[in-house]
């Protein structure tokens, strides 16, 4: 069962973030202030959830959501500063979309980077105990699926509408054989032994 919020009387904003794993695409995140009141049966750590479910909540989360944002970290990006930097980053930009400041934030994960004066709490499988961390990790993960399908149109070789850019037999078999695309992640283990 989710938690509704750690504090009752905040405006609390859940961060997610969705592909650190991935060797190609960008690292999205999502930031959600959901009412108090919020409830539904299905919401649950998008990981937990199949596809369709995922994008059943999206457009519900989207319209009770007190506000809500996306953020990305392209790959050079990534590559420059790292992942964990890279998703920080991502969160931030996410932040950026609010149409509504919250007073506090939940993160996802065992670390948090800001310059924010927004105080904050980090919750290890966050997506899996507070409600607006679940609904941030649907959103960074439905979004970021979008953009890996687009991608899929122009790279059919990687078969990243399938494995979302993660390093599957698949994805790293064809990186062996057609070599590495602007999306790659120069950085990555399985990625920089393929840079001409």
């Amino acid at each position: 069962m989710l938690q509704p919020y750690l504090h009752k009387n905040l405006l609390e904003c859940g961060l997610d973030e969705a592909g650190r794993g991935c060797l190609a695409g960008p690292v999205f995140a999502a930031a959600v202030i959901l009412p108090p009141d919020f409830n539904n049966e299905l919401l649950n750590d998008s990981k937990q959830l199949s596809e369709a479910k995922r994008y059943q909540l999206r457009p519900i989360i989207e319209w009770q959501a007190i506000a809500w944002g996306v953020g990305m970290v392209m790959p050079d990006e990534i590559d420059k500063i790292n992942i964990l930097n890279a998703s920080f980053l991502a969160m931030h930009r996410a932040l950026e979309q609010l149409k509504v400041q919250p007073q506090y934030l939940l993160v996802d994960g065992n670390r948090f980077k800001t310059t924010l004066t927004i105080p904050y709490t980090c919750v290890v499988k966050g997506d899996a105990t507070y409600q607006s961390i679940a609904a941030a990790s649907i959103l960074a993960k439905t979004y970021r699926d979008d953009y890996m399908n687009n991608l899929d149109a122009q790279f059919p070789q990687y078969q990243w509408a399938v494995n979302k850019g993660y390093p599957t037999k698949v994805h790293r078999e064809a990186i062996q054989q057609f070599g590495i695309t602007p999306h790659h992640r120069l950085t990555y283990g399985g990625v920089k032994e393929y840079i001409k």
